[in-house]
């Protein structure tokens, strides 16, 4: 199943959310990627922005486990939500 965008960027910003609530993550979040507390607020309009979200919480199946059961979704709608976000498209290197 293919999300649209705005599925996508809606599953994104729940991510972001349960990120910003979860006070042992967010300091690995914001130093993995640079970004300030302030930068989250500016950032919630930007798609790919929104991706490395997911792209983070992916890292870890513990941590998408978390925030799916968090959100009763299927483990596998982080993927299918990053595939609709830019760079999120799957490469074939062949």
């Amino acid at each position: 199943m293919s999300l649209t965008r705005n599925a996508a960027e809606t599953v994104a910003l729940d991510a972001l959310t349960w990120l910003v609530g979860n006070e042992d993550l967010l300091p690995v979040f914001l130093g993995s990627t640079g970004a300030s507390q302030d930068d989250l607020r500016g950032a919630v309009n930007d798609p790919d922005f929104l991706g490395s979200v997911l792209d983070f919480i992916m890292m870890d199946d513990a941590w998408v486990i978390a925030f799916c059961d968090a959100h009763n979704m299927p483990y596998e709608r982080l993927a299918q939500a990053r595939q609709a976000l830019p760079g999120g498209e799957q490469r074939h290197w062949t």
